[in-house]
């Protein structure tokens, strides 16, 4: 089957997943600069959480641009990556409502950490079903990135009950490690 329908779904559901969280910013009361920047901390886990989605957003856009179509098993493991994307907002918002706790900072990287298992699940459902041989499978070869950034946020996860900070430290190391496209399909898929 094609893949513009899934591509389509796919930015719309990650649309509004970004709507979401935006609506979680609110306004100070006051007209203070110093209320303002009492929100500086929302503010930047908000552009955290914004920056993974965009990641996942255009490493998902070349992901699917170097496939010619998709299956059923493709697009429930789009709908699993989808799932745990739609928690980004929920995660966020409870770790900045609890002022960067352990807990809250320890979910938040549990969903990081599920969204690039999730991913990782789809690309390799997109390998296998478009081949060893494929444009995908010979861009993606071997994810050592990916493994990396699992182990990343493993490690920011337990670090969370330790000093949460270190795990936000380690949770803006990784995004910055992605945050430029994939190259691996950039590349081949031009």
């Amino acid at each position: 089957m094609g893949k513009g329908r899934l591509e389509a779904f796919s930015d719309g559901v990650i649309a509004i997943i970004i709507t979401i969280m935006v609506l979680e910013l609110r306004a100070p009361h006051g007209t203070d600069w110093a209320e303002l920047a009492g929100l500086l901390p929302i503010f930047l886990s908000y552009v955290l959480s914004f920056v993974y989605l965009g990641i996942y957003w255009n490493n998902h856009h070349h992901m699917l641009h170097a496939v010619r179509s998709v299956t059923g098993v493709v697009l429930w493991a789009n709908l699993h990556l989808l799932f745990w994307l739609s928690l980004i907002p929920f995660a966020t918002a409870w770790m900045d409502e609890n002022h960067f706790s352990s807990k809250p900072v320890a979910l938040y990287g549990v969903v990081l950490l599920m969204c690039a298992v999730a991913y990782s699940l789809l690309a390799a459902a997109l390998v296998r079903h478009e081949g060893e041989g494929s444009t995908l499978a010979t861009a993606f070869g071997r994810s050592r990135k990916g493994r990396l950034s699992m182990l990343g946020y493993a490690a920011g996860i337990g670090a969370a009950f330790v000093a949460p900070a270190v795990s936000l430290a380690l949770y803006v190391l990784v995004a910055a490690a992605w945050f430029v496209p994939d190259r691996r399909v950039e590349r081949l898929v031009g």
